[in-house]
């Protein structure tokens, strides 16, 4: 009995384990695509100097690995400024808000600060691009893809290059 105990522990902790790394690696994987994103994305100050500032509402490991990556690089003119968010109202202050799935409740506030600005708002939920996000991950299939919300992306003054559309989900 003791033999069966130790070894369902040791299997859910492997299996607990293995899901950790994947959900890690998902996190980066989020934080590369924003960043490429950036890439294939203009904004109308995009020649002026300052900075690019890039907020995370809601995934501390979305956040650790900007800031640990990308925070003080520069862009263009510009310098990345990775910053964690509190509160929806801090969002006005971002070129780029990436809302993590814990805190999709927040949407709708973080939604009414960013309306109407030039900030491109990124999620990761199976409704939040239909809904209004600029950019929103999705889970299809067992990959990991992204939706491009055309009416969003319009309304925030940006422009999507068309390699970023052509490998995107256009809503």
């Amino acid at each position: 009995m003791e033999k069966r105990i130790f070894f369902f522990l040791l299997m859910f902790t492997a299996l607990a384990f293995a899901g950790k790394a994947q959900e890690q690696q998902a996190k980066d994987l989020h934080a590369s695509m924003m960043y490429n994103f950036v890439k294939y994305i203009q904004w109308p100050t995009e020649a002026e100097s300052g900075e690019f500032i890039i907020g995370v509402f809601g995934e501390e490991d979305v956040y650790n690995t900007l800031k640990t990556r990308y925070d003080g690089k520069p862009k263009g003119n510009k310098k990345y400024v990775i910053r964690k968010l509190t509160t929806a109202a801090d969002a006005g202050a971002c070129a780029v808000v990436y809302l993590g799935k814990n805190k999709n409740r927040e949407f709708d506030a973080i939604k009414a600060v960013t309306d109407g600005k030039s900030i491109l708002t990124v999620t990761d939920s199976n409704n939040l691009g239909r809904k209004g996000s600029c950019v929103n991950f999705r889970e299809i299939d067992g990959k990991l893809k992204f939706e491009i919300n055309q009416a969003s992306i319009t309304t925030a003054s940006l422009k999507v290059s068309t390699q970023l559309l052509s490998v995107a989900i256009v809503l």
